[in-house]
């Protein structure tokens, strides 16, 4: 692991500041830069530290963020530990009360840091904040929060339903059906790209449970941290900009990740009566895909073809996914 450290007077002024901006980069480089930048021009008001970990890029990330910001601490790592180690390895530097999650493909709006950080000492008892985020063309981006599964959501999953009442709370309760997040509302998980947390909370929970490699982690830290009393929190005040999935090119590994920490966070979090039912749903819910979609892989509609080629490949590696983390 390889530390290029800010000067001597930056480090001293660390002790000042009450934040600390943690970003995740493998292979990168022009998101990361953009997202330090709208950092560097938009949320001057809040001062704050910046690390930069980087999961061993091959495409000169170390180098480019080192030579356009100086200030910013950047971690280079010799493999590619995963995002869940990556942000417990950069924490264990960090010295400043709240931590704020990053990741390289997004873009803060004008004062989205310093809204969070308001917002967070307002709401102190929540500890974990988060924002609103919208896709590139500013349409809203619903993946900034989410419910835990529950047997009730898997099932309607499984059938459909949440598909069909995509806009229906009762039907799809882990999007929160058809809110907007327009407003203040506790939630049950907020997602890493961009949440806030307390850091003696992050300490009281370990961080990251690195099993979850990449996808899960902030759902599992969530729901660790609402079990000591934590209510995360969502304020509209706070938004960026998310370039959903710009991070993982590998669209086929994605798949099978997140179908394995889906696994996980059922083993980890239902009670154990029900683990069993559960790992049901998530076989029933693909096994349904994979039907419905097959004649969609002779369309002439590009992506529904691809919908066809992503069900069949998480179908196919099902033996990989349904232990989810846990195997070996």
């Amino acid at each position: 692991m390889i530390v290029h450290c800010i000067s001597a007077e930056k480090l001293s002024a660390r002790y000042a500041k009450e934040l600390t901006v943690i970003v995740v980069s493998y292979n990168t480089a022009s998101m990361t830069l953009k997202a330090l930048e709208a950092l560097d021009l938009h949320n001057r008001s809040t001062r704050f530290d910046c690390f930069v970990i980087d999961n061993a890029s091959t495409d000169g990330s170390v180098e480019q963020i080192s030579a356009a910001f100086p200030m910013v601490r950047v971690i280079s790592l010799r493999k590619n530990v995963g995002f869940a180690r990556a942000n417990n390895i950069a924490a264990s530097y960090c010295t400043t009360p709240y931590f704020l999650l990053l990741n390289p493909d997004t873009e803060a709006d004008a004062g989205a840091v310093n809204a969070l950080m308001t917002f967070a000492k307002t709401t102190p008892s929540a500890g974990i904040w988060g924002g609103r985020t919208v896709f590139s063309d500013r349409t809203l981006n619903k993946a900034s929060c989410w419910a835990a599964p529950s047997p009730r959501s898997l099932l309607y999953r499984a059938v459909g339903f949440s598909r069909i009442f995509a806009q229906s709370n009762m039907f799809n309760p882990e999007a929160y059906g058809g809110w907007k997040r327009d407003d203040v509302r506790q939630v049950d998980i907020v997602v890493g790209c961009f949440l806030l947390i307390k850091r003696d909370i992050w300490n009281r929970l370990g961080g990251f449970n690195e099993k979850y490699f990449m996808y899960g982690e902030d759902a599992d830290l969530c729901l660790r941290a609402r079990a000591l009393g934590s209510h995360p929190i969502i304020t509209p005040n706070a938004q960026i900009i998310h370039h959903v999935g710009a991070s993982t090119k590998h669209n086929e590994e994605k798949a099978i990740l997140v179908m394995k920490a889906r696994v996980s966070l059922i083993q980890d979090h239902w009670p154990a009566w029900q683990v069993r039912y559960g790992i049901f749903l998530m076989w029933l819910w693909s096994a349904l895909r994979f039907v419905i979609t097959r004649p969609l892989a002779y369309s002439r509609n590009s992506k529904n073809v691809l919908r066809a080629q992503r069900w069949q490949l998480i179908w196919f590696n099902r033996r990989i996914w349904l232990n989810g983390y846990d195997q070996a």
